[in-house]
């Protein structure tokens, strides 16, 4: 295939036509205009990211966290919103409406037939019964446990005195006597068999 010369017919039709409303001239300092822009643009962002690399070092220094940056931000975030127009209308209408609420008719027919039924109920015949019942029971319970007590110390008291049990204090005395090997004397000392109560004590010995 031979190569097909190309017209400036068809180098005009590839070549896109300006906007509607300006020229070419115009459509060149517009992109100019823009070009140089977008260099300003570039520049600005080169320098707040220094900027800020500059304030994170200030902040490093000054010992100031994220998270204290963060409940700073916060606080004065809620104490705009607080201050807003919005949040101050709000506050009021709801504050219209409790007031509205509260000052009706059945709010205050309800309020008062709460409070007429709370003290029925507290006068009622069931009520004064049950609390009755409640302190009589917890009466009740208290003479049982007294009583209880009572019969337990009074049947330890009667096994002591009891023939039984003497006998058995008895026989343990006797068995300590026998195995000790000895007996007591008045004042409590023991002494073996071998010992007689005409044997004279060392601090009655003779010289």
């Amino acid at each position: 295939m031979s190569d097909v010369p190309v017209t400036d017919g068809a180098v005009a039709a590839e070549r896109p036509m300006p906007p509607v409303g300006l020229t070419e001239s115009e459509e060149e300092e517009l992109k100019h205009e823009l070009l140089k822009v977008e260099e300003e643009i570039s520049t600005l962002r080169q320098v707040l990211s220094a900027k800020e690399r500059h304030a994170s070092e200030i902040k490093q220094k000054l010992g100031l966290t994220t998270l204290n940056e963060l409940k700073q931000n916060l606080t004065k975030g809620w104490q705009d919103v607080q201050k807003s127009t919005a949040y101050v209308k709000t506050t009021d209408k709801l504050g219209e409406w409790n007031d509205k609420v509260t000052q009706s008719e059945l709010y205050l027919s309800a309020s008062s037939s709460l409070d007429g039924l709370s003290e029925k109920i507290s006068q009622s015949e069931a009520y004064k019964k049950t609390q009755e019942t409640l302190s009589q029971a917890g009466q009740k319970t208290s003479a049982a446990l007294t009583s209880v007590g009572s019969a337990i110390s009074k049947t330890l008291g009667g096994m002591r005195n009891s023939t039984t049990f003497k006998s058995f204090e008895d026989t343990v005395e006797n068995l300590k006597v026998k195995v000790i090997g000895g007996k007591e004397t008045e004042s409590g000392e023991l002494h073996s068999p071998g010992e007689t109560e005409n044997t004279p004590s060392q601090d009655k010995a003779p010289f």
